[in-house]
């Protein structure tokens, strides 16, 4: 007897996709199924296309699922059918050096759903039980920014932004957006945001993100950097690097207060290298961190796009601007 079937994204090698049928699932003892409502499109997906930031091939991707519990394993205690759900996509192996000192994000075997796992961008996925959490008051299409919010959260953790705090966040994306408004509920005395002319810029302005904006020229932004620096000869205490862009991390310690936190947000191209001199690090006590980061493509629920899973090229377009999909 066959096995039943779904309809899934997927990728037989970098940059080649298609919808395919697939296996559903087999649900383990420990774990619930989930008929997929929404899975955020996020900007780690177009370098997952790529073949970059651990992907591994073949692959379903998607690590910003929801859904609806369809079916529970027979060990499973806190979940039960029509439980609506979010996951925690990272698989660690709770057992390595770092497992095992508490630090499961550094896990030497970590792996991630819709990365180098089968994701959510199918009609059906499954999680061991001590991933899910229940979604109560927000909608499904909300809870798609579950996984976002916490690497902000995470963000702040790590840095552990002053009350008084002047902070620069280099680009207005869903996630940094988010990271913003954080440092902000978190003592932060001042937040300007320098970022691209257009709708991401807009939604800051929008939701008031920031105390202050700096709109960049895309063919021209020098005035406009120039300007920044004018205003803020001491730099910032914070600057959040935001943009993921090579030239941009490669600049963003120059707005660093003596003194400050430099904290590398952004995903980068696995090419993209970096060359500050340590004097300056060393000279000026600059503390530099890196937090595990995804944008997704949703930044309001109330103003954005939804893709169909039919069309799968078409949505790939229209979040990452590229027609590189074959």
């Amino acid at each position: 007897m066959s096995k039943p079937t779904m309809k899934a994204l997927y990728y037989s090698s970098a940059k080649n996709f298609t919808i395919k049928e697939v296996p559903i699932p087999e649900v383990q003892d420990n774990e619930v199924l989930l008929k997929v409502t929404y899975c955020g499109v996020c900007g780690t997906d177009a370098h997952i296309h790529e073949g970059e930031f651990m992907a591994q091939f073949p692959l379903i991707p998607g690590h910003e699922a929801v859904g609806v519990a369809v079916e529970v394993g027979k060990d499973v205690q806190n979940f039960k059918k029509g439980d609506r759900c979010v996951a925690d996509v990272g698989i660690t192996c709770d057992n390595c050096f770092y497992c095992r000192r508490g630090k499961t994000l550094l896990c030497e075997n970590f792996r991630a759903r819709g990365v180098s796992s089968s994701g959510g961008f199918a009609e059906y996925i499954a999680y061991p039980q001590h991933k899910l959490y229940k979604i109560n008051k927000i909608s499904d299409l909300e809870a798609t920014l579950a996984e976002p919010l916490a690497c902000a959260i995470h963000g702040v953790d790590v840095i552990q932004p002053k009350v008084g705090s002047e902070v620069l966040l280099l680009g207005a994306g869903p996630t940094g957006l988010m990271l913003s408004q954080l440092l902000k509920l978190n003592g932060a005395s001042k937040v300007v945001i320098a970022a691209n002319k257009g709708i991401k810029m807009d939604i800051a302005k929008d939701i008031e993100a920031a105390d202050a904006y700096i709109e960049l020229d895309r063919a021209n932004p020098g005035p406009q950097w120039a300007k920044l620096k004018e205003e803020h000869p001491f730099g910032f205490d914070i600057v959040v690097e935001a943009t993921g862009v090579e030239s941009i991390i490669q600049d963003s310690i120059n707005y660093v207060r003596r003194g400050g936190t430099l904290l590398v947000y952004g995903v980068y191209e696995d090419k993209a290298r970096v060359s500050w001199p340590p004097s300056k690090i060393f000279g000026d006590e600059i503390r530099v961190y890196h937090t595990g980061l995804i944008f997704v493509a949703i930044a309001d629920p109330s103003n954005t796009s939804r893709a169909e899973r039919s069309r799968p090229r078409e949505w790939y377009v229209s979040v990452h601007g590229s027609q590189t999909c074959s």
